[in-house]
């Protein structure tokens, strides 16, 4: 298994992207980070944002970009393209080179998200 490189900081890590990857991080992250507070932290190689218990993450893979709820499987019907899978809940949308998504949409699953988090608590603690 390949080993996720260190980062000093959630930007050396989206520094270190590359081509359309940056690019798709860098939109969703700024996106996410002015829709709602949250601390963002580096865990498992990842960008994941918090409150109240982990919300979202950010992935950038060599061929895709991950970018995954919790609580996932309760926004699909903000973002049909999520797809369930592992603990908690957790819904992701795989995003590959020419794949888009609103940034309105973003706005709207960060915000439910947390709204989520806050009434339900901490998603890590089932």
């Amino acid at each position: 298994m390949k080993k996720a490189p260190t980062y000093a900081s959630p930007d050396d890590l989206v520094a270190a992207q590359t081509g359309w990857r940056k690019a798709c991080v860098e939109s969703i992250r700024s996106v996410a980070r002015r829709a709602a507070k949250t601390e963002e932290i580096i865990k498992w190689g990842n960008l994941v944002y918090r409150t109240n218990g982990p919300v979202f993450m950010i992935r950038a893979e060599d061929h895709r970009v991950l970018f995954g709820f919790w609580r996932g499987q309760r926004l699909r019907e903000i973002e049909p393209r999520l797809k369930p899978g592992g603990k908690y809940e957790m819904a992701t949308l795989e995003l590959r080179e020419g794949d888009t998504i609103a940034p309105a949409t973003i706005r709207r699953l960060v915000r439910a998200a947390v709204a989520l988090n806050e009434e339900l608590g901490d998603p890590s603690d089932l």
